[in-house]
């Protein structure tokens, strides 16, 4: 049997999942905070027919040798959690982070999640929330009476109830990074969770110890660029296309053999 046939095999499914990637990141081109992924490759383990510094004759080595690879497969999908651009809604609770950092999530079960989606919203309670319904944290309730909401920077939360002159503190906002941000679990809902190759959160204010300050009336957009994007589809679909090519070929050789014999 043909290396070629195997080989080749290798190639077309590592660009149907390439692909897969892409198509992803343009499916959440529009998803506040989505950050794109990169899918990353490498190289099977080669055939050995000569080792390099083999012995060829008395004194005498071989100074290359003949290595034959095998194919590639995923090695990684990579997710960049560089800055998406900001879009001006001017929503009392939209928040958009400027640099590094997630926001809290309480989940169901007790847990942490961590997000870049600022929309958020206000449950039955008055506690700010995720689209979803998830209680951001540290916890912030806002009066039923309130009338105005301000968010500052440094992650503040003020409100003016109706009567008063002047604005009171009723919170503040905190935010979290990772030492590896790539290395978070993604859960759907633009959610995050920690894993052991993310490492521990390091909770601070906005604008304190390496993290981002916030911006009120602003959603962070998606960082996929749709021309990379188109980009990188074409040269997925030829390199499964000439890995196709491949097969064919080698299949006309084993055909031609078998004519033969």
């Amino acid at each position: 049997m043909l290396r070629s046939l195997t080989t080749a095999a290798t190639g077309m499914m590592a660009q149907q999942l390439n692909i897969d990637v892409i198509s992803n990141n343009l499916a959440n081109v529009n998803t506040t905070g989505y950050k794109k992924v990169r899918a990353e490759f490498q190289d099977l383990l080669s055939q050995t027919i000569k080792p390099a510094g083999a012995q060829i004759f008395q004194g005498t080595t071989q100074p290359v040798g003949i290595q034959i690879g095998l194919g590639t497969k995923t090695s990684a999908t990579m997710r960049e959690f560089s800055e998406g651009a900001f879009k001006a809604t001017g929503g009392p609770l939209d928040v958009a982070i400027e640099g590094d950092g997630f926001f809290q999530v309480l989940m169901d079960d007790g847990s942490t999640a961590y997000t870049r989606d600022g929309s958020f919203k206000i449950d039955a309670n008055g506690q700010l929330t995720t689209n979803d319904g998830f209680i951001i944290q540290p916890q912030v309730s806002i009066p039923i009476d309130a009338q105005e909401i301000s968010i500052t920077p440094d992650g503040t939360v003020s409100v003016k109830i109706a009567g008063d002159v002047n604005q009171n503190q009723i919170g503040s906002l905190t935010l979290t990074k990772f030492a590896n941000p790539s290395g978070l679990s993604a859960i759907g809902r633009n959610l995050y969770l920690e894993t052991s190759a993310s490492g521990n959160p390091i909770e601070s204010q906005p604008g304190q110890d390496g993290l981002g300050s916030l911006q009120q009336g602003f959603l962070e957009g998606s960082n996929v660029q749709m021309v990379d994007e188109l980009i990188n589809l074409i040269q997925a679909e030829r390199a499964f296309e000439a890995n196709s090519k491949l097969i064919k070929s080698s299949d006309n050789i084993l055909q031609t053999l078998n004519r033969m014999s």
